[in-house]
């Protein structure tokens, strides 16, 4: 992944692993065992055709219950999730965990919603190179996660309804690279961001990695302009100055000028690596915030680190200017932010984590 972004180059490459996938319709992943169910969510619209016809396309998940999605063996790496459920209300119900060679702890743990980019319930196309987010709800991620001895992947439903979840998580079987490190996901939620401090992406990290993506779901609480705020990474040791020091929230992911184009105001862009994807506006009654969903991938640009790592964002707007005549100053908010901070570490789980999700925290309706 590091010295192939596109991955093109590596595709022509002949491999001896083996390409395996696991799915409702072959919950082991087993060579030749897929499509044998007789029993699951599509039996009765499938009765009149038969065993292999549909039988099992999804789960049922009631509340409370925790889903063991997958189990796999290793050395290998997933190299593809999809999923979808209904209802969409499951994007915030719900918690996404990925466990690596063995480890007590998760490594991914995080809102399902929120690891595809969609923390506000609300359905948002995202065209990146390494999230795809389709209508109405189908939810790709290409992120590497390569594992040595083994993988478990679960999804816990601690919403009040039943959830329906299908799914696949397509892998290969074979020898992983003695430099390969496992992928993290670490969630946080500011709600809101008390006023005059920041909101912190990631914290606790010890160890050599580097840092890959950031998705924040963003709701302002104040008027006018909001993202003024500094995107900071400290690294390696720092203390109160960071070394890498953004210039602004748009700046950091790739706008400009307030994503304000001038006769439409805000507008959604999504690339490879970066965008505003979703712009979520008040209607007058019950939706009252704006509300922002943004993503920014470090893929052709890492952010790399040795022993530690910590990163955090302002929480800064703009407001009217002083009596001096200056047009305008700087003026902390108090914002919601959820960040979803994803990053590669040579160790398949962490000491210090943050707080695991519970249905308070997540909820946005």
């Amino acid at each position: 992944m590091l010295d192939d972004p596109t991955g093109l180059q590596s595709l022509a490459r002949r491999s001896s692993r083996v390409s395996r996938s696991i799915s409702a319709e072959n919950p082991t992943g087993e060579k030749g065992r897929g499509g044998m169910a007789t029993e699951g969510t599509g039996a009765q619209a499938a009765g009149d055709l038969g065993r292999g016809w549909k039988i099992s396309p999804s789960i049922r998940i009631a509340p409370g219950e925790t889903a063991v999605l997958g189990e796999i063996d290793g050395p290998g790496v997933v190299t593809h999730v999809w999923c979808t459920t209904a209802p969409h209300r499951a994007w915030r119900g719900t918690v996404l965990r990925m466990y690596w060679d063995g480890a007590q702890d998760p490594a991914v743990e995080v809102p399902l919603g929120d690891f595809f980019c969609q923390g506000w319930n609300t359905f948002s196309q995202v065209s990146s190179q390494t999230v795809a987010v389709n209508p109405n709800g189908g939810f790709n991620a290409y992120w590497p996660m390569p594992f040595r001895t083994a993988a478990r992947v679960t999804l816990e439903n601690l919403s009040a309804e039943e959830v329906i979840l299908y799914y696949q998580i397509d892998y290969e079987l074979g020898d992983v690279a003695d430099d390969s490190a496992y992928l993290h996901a670490h969630w946080r939620r500011s709600h809101p961001v008390p006023r005059g401090e920041v909101h912190t992406v990631l914290d606790g990290v010890e160890g050599a990695g580097h840092y890959v993506g950031t998705y924040l779901a963003w709701g302002v609480n104040d008027p006018g302009w909001w993202g003024e705020g500094e995107v900071k990474f400290y690294l390696d040791g720092d203390d109160e100055f960071p070394t890498i020091c953004g210039t602004g929230t748009e700046d950091y992911f790739g706008g400009a000028w307030n994503f304000d184009v001038p006769g439409q105001g805000y507008t959604t862009f999504s690339t490879p690596y970066l965008g505003l994807h979703q712009v979520l506006r008040p209607d007058g009654l019950y939706v009252s915030q704006q509300r922002f969903g943004m993503y920014r991938w470090h893929v052709a640009d890492p952010v790399r680190f040795g022993t530690d790592l910590r990163v955090t964002v302002q929480s800064l707007g703009i407001g009217p200017g002083h009596h001096n005549g200056l047009p305008h100053r700087y003026r902390p908010t108090s914002d919601d932010i959820a960040s979803t901070a994803l990053f590669y570490l040579d160790a398949p789980a962490l000491a210090q984590r943050p707080p695991t999700p519970d249905l308070i925290a997540m909820e946005v309706d």
